[in-house]
């Protein structure tokens, strides 16, 4: 069972509600689907078949399909078969009903069916999604057939929504989970409150998506709610931490799970980011093609585990204001932090209306204050600890939402200073090489405060030089609390397996920590712009990350990325969208994949059995030696 420990989840709709889409959703991320189809007959019916085709064209290419036909058992032993390993589809289940129904299987038990699905379902040990129509808000039919036909499905619903971890109603395409699942937030209960217990940092914000608005007119600016706080569960012993839903995060819902060095998080695929880089030079596009925007291309397949990936549509901008003192602050002016974090907040100024214009929504995170790392530890461990779990769950949030990437800001006093401190303690850089210049209005440098920061940098390291070197004592000794919410953002993506796109320091020495966590949070993260930072640069060279693009940004932590968003999601829409060049297609609808593929084996062939050919005619030939 993976980080995300979820298994089962019924998905119920309306017609044309969005919930095959969600559904979809769900399990995009795994390598590879089994699509089962209950759909039965409609061979006659244009529109029919036009929907099931818009349905076939929406499932990646690496995802395999399964009719069920006529036979309702067929569904039940595909899911009491399934291993641990897959993933299954199901769409849906007013097909399955529709086949329990027909009069040729009459007289039969149509309630011995729903049970004996509801149990197969119930003991899955592979993740299960169904996709089921809700008739129940509708008239009631006015034909026996038809009444039939709502009350065997309101039955099936029923039975396989005690049976599944979690249910979700999707209405216009908005999903609201009615029972826990992996995406649904977690409550207490309402005849039982209690205090919230007191963290150092809290995610309190809570976004909106919002459609931007092109030019002329300015974009639409992302709107932020201030989610209430709402009372803590009291925490569940070993035992219910065992025995209750494998939808629960354990991580944050029993402190089961343990934030230590080597956590075992999901990894994206190894095959797919290869495969679509090779495909790149198959689509049919004029002149040479992506150029280094293939490198999202890749990250994007790998991610998602197929060949044509599609571009991000529902990006989060995390953003972390953090609030360090010492040194680290020398030259910061804090009504002007507090001016640009209000301003995040409210989805204005420069991070929100990029944000409007790429449709990302944003969510701020304001993090206690940080002692000064020249003077002592930062923080607490037990403070280390619980903005890790908020870091985690910040990412679930994003999840929850239905966002299928996160984007790491930082704005913050002193954020620079202690991400060049974490760079030197892990890497072994020179603080005075890749220490930000301190910039004031104007465009003016303020080198007196750029060597107080150097400074205490150089205390701190001085300070720690004999201090154990692990990831929650770099986060406690120089991180503090804002590196530490990213750390735990890092970690909690990698586990529901959300692609993170970094730009800055904060992120980038995120990175360096989280990796010393679990070594798989760093093959979900992108750079998408390298900006002009000695800092970000040399951290990504030692976490492996190759910048997309270097147009030389250096709009703020968050703003270089979400400048440069657009066009890299139109190079993913690209390499997904493009066919195969006709020249390399054997046939008209051949995909040409495999043909390739062929070919270039043959070429090997070739190679291996390549002799110099005698010559003919005059022209210089070999002579033997005596």
């Amino acid at each position: 069972m993976s980080e995300d420990r979820w298994n089962t989840v019924l998905v119920l709709g309306g017609i044309r509600s969005g919930k095959s889409g969600f559904a979809e959703s769900l399990v995009a991320s795994a390598p590879s689907v089994r699509y089962v189809a209950t759909a039965v007959g409609g061979e006659d019916d244009p529109e029919w078949l036009a929907r099931i085709e818009a349905h076939q064209l929406r499932r990646p290419q690496s995802w395999t399909t399964e009719e069920t036909g006529g036979d309702p058992a067929r569904l039940t032993e595909l899911i009491a078969q399934a291993g641990p390993d897959e993933t299954l589809l199901v769409d849906d289940l007013g097909g399955w009903v529709a086949a329990v129904l027909d009069p040729a299987r009459q007289p039969k038990d149509d309630e011995a069916d729903v049970a004996a699905l509801a149990a197969a379902v119930r003991g899955a040990v592979a993740r299960v999604v169904l996709v089921s129509p809700e008739v129940g808000l509708s008239l009631v039919p006015v034909t026996p057939v038809g009444r039939a036909f709502a009350d065997a499905l309101g039955t099936t619903n029923q039975a396989l929504a005690s049976a599944c971890d979690g249910v979700v109603l999707v209405v216009a395409g908005q999903p609201t989970w009615l029972r826990n699942g992996p995406l649904a937030p977690a409550h207490a209960p309402v005849d039982a409150p209690v205090e919230a217990p007191t963290v150092v940092s809290r995610p309190v914000p809570v976004t909106t998506p919002v459609t931007p608005t092109p030019p002329p007119p300015p974009p639409a600016q992302p709107t932020t709610v201030v989610e209430p706080v709402v009372p803590a569960e009291p925490e569940p012993g070993l035992s219910a931490a065992l025995s209750g839903s494998t939808m629960t995060l354990p991580l944050v819902a029993s402190g089961l799970t343990e934030i230590k060095p080597g956590m075992d998080l999901p990894l994206p695929s190894s095959d797919s980011g290869p495969d679509a880089r090779d495909r790149l030079v198959t689509i049919d596009l004029p002149g040479g093609g992506l150029g280094a925007l293939g490198e999202a291309v890749e990250f994007a397949a790998a991610t998602q585990s197929t060949v044509t990936p599609r571009a991000w549509v529902g990006v989060r901008v995390v953003v972390i204001a953090g609030r360090h003192t010492g040194g680290a602050v020398a030259g910061v002016d804090a009504a002007d932090v507090e001016r640009r974090v209000a301003e995040a907040e409210a989805g204005t100024g420069l991070l929100g209306r990029l944000a409007g214009q790429a449709g990302a929504d944003i969510a701020v995170l304001r993090t206690a204050e940080t002692g000064a790392m020249e003077d002592g530890p930062a923080t607490s461990e037990e403070a280390v600890e619980a903005a890790l779990r908020d870091g985690w769950q910040l990412a679930d949030g994003a999840a929850d939402a239905g966002r299928d990437a996160i984007l790491l800001a930082g704005i913050g006093a002193g954020t620079e200073a202690a991400a060049t401190a974490v760079l030197a303690a892990t890497t072994g850089a020179e603080p005075v090489a890749t220490l930000p210049r301190v910039q004031a209005p104007g465009g003016r440098f303020d080198d007196a405060a750029w060597m107080v920061r150097c400074a205490a940098i150089r205390d701190a390291l001085h300070r720690i030089r004999q201090e154990p070197r692990g990831a929650t004592d770099i986060l406690r000794q120089i991180g503090g609390l804002d590196v530490a919410v990213a750390t735990g953002v890092l970690l909690g993506a990698a586990a529901r397996r959300i692609p993170v796109l970094l730009d800055g320091p904060l992120g980038i020495a995120a990175g360096l920590v989280a990796r010393d966590l679990a070594s798989q949070t760093r093959h979900w993260c992108l750079l998408p712009e390298a900006g002009t930072l000695a800092l970000v640069k040399q951290g990504a060279d030692v976490l492996g990350l190759t910048p997309v693009l270097q147009v030389g940004l250096d709009l703020g932590e968050g703003a270089n990325a979400l400048a440069v968003l657009p066009l890299i999601r139109t190079a993913v829409g690209l390499a997904s969208a493009s066919p195969v060049h006709p020249a390399l297609l054997d046939e008209v609808g051949d995909d040409g994949l495999d043909d390739v593929s062929d070919d270039l084996s043959d070429d090997d062939d070739d190679l291996t059995e390549f002799a110099e050919p005698e010559p003919h005619g005059p022209g210089p030939a070999t002579i033997a030696s005596a």
